[in-house]
């Protein structure tokens, strides 16, 4: 936990095409965390669309971020355009290394596995490019939350929301964390047991499957020639 009267610099990068709850889910947590500043930072400063047309608009710039506290990298579709982004890449690597935490939610941990920040981690995001985690180096662990030291990583959408509040009770203390719960009213109790591949009912997740395997063989291509430059091996057979 952080002495409570340091002030934290907390900041989320945001791109064309990141799916909006990757941001909108943990900004409701990260925005309420105590004597902390919350912004957003984009490549430009025009605003994007997310993967549904929601449009955002970043705060700053990555230039002009200050060397933050709390790295937030979310996900999304558009993440696959940053991968070989050496801008974006190397502020999240410059970030990283400075940051008291850092927290990637579905595939964002991509993004920083393409930065060379996962080699040896333990860590998840999405379930349907779950799999891709070893190109980068990381062990792959299929949780909905996985902590490894100061990075937190959650593993999609919705699972963003529960990884801001783990993050929130290690910076600030587990009672702020649950205020922040209490004001959100996040006590979910969905209608269905349909939320991971293994509660799904296989012709749900088969569909699922097949409505993502284009991006999902896109992300694989990419994630062997990240992988062929980080000097990681993986084998040949290694399948979507």
């Amino acid at each position: 936990m952080i002495p409570p009267d340091t002030h934290l610099e907390i900041g989320s990068l945001l791109f064309e095409g990141l799916d909006q709850i990757d941001l909108t889910g943990p900004f409701e947590v990260l925005s309420r965390i105590p004597n902390s500043t919350y912004r957003i930072y984009g490549k430009t400063a025009e605003p994007v669309r997310d993967l549904k047309g929601l449009r955002l608009t970043p705060d700053a710039t990555l230039a002009d971020a200050p060397q933050l506290d709390v790295l937030h990298v979310p996900g999304g579709f558009g993440q696959e355009t940053l991968m070989e982004d050496e801008a974006v890449l190397g502020w999240i690597r410059e970030q990283a290394t400075g940051a008291h935490s850092v927290f990637s939610v579905c595939t964002g941990a991509l993004l920083c596995g393409a930065a060379g920040l996962l080699k040896g981690r333990r860590a998840t995001t999405h379930w349907a490019s779950l799999h891709l985690l070893p190109f980068f180096g990381a062990i792959p662990v299929n949780e909905r939350v996985v902590i490894d030291g100061n990075w937190i990583f959650a593993a999609g959408v919705t699972a963003g929301i529960d990884g801001a509040l783990r993050l929130a009770a290690e910076l600030r203390g587990e009672a702020a964390a649950q205020a922040i719960q209490l004001y959100m009213v996040y006590a979910p109790e969905p209608p269905f047991n349909s939320g991971t591949p293994e509660t799904a009912p296989p012709a749900i997740l088969a569909e699922a499957r097949r409505a993502v395997q284009h991006m999902t063989t896109q992300r694989e291509a990419t994630a062997r020639r990240i992988a062929g430059r980080l000097g990681v091996h993986v084998a040949d057979d290694a399948t979507v």
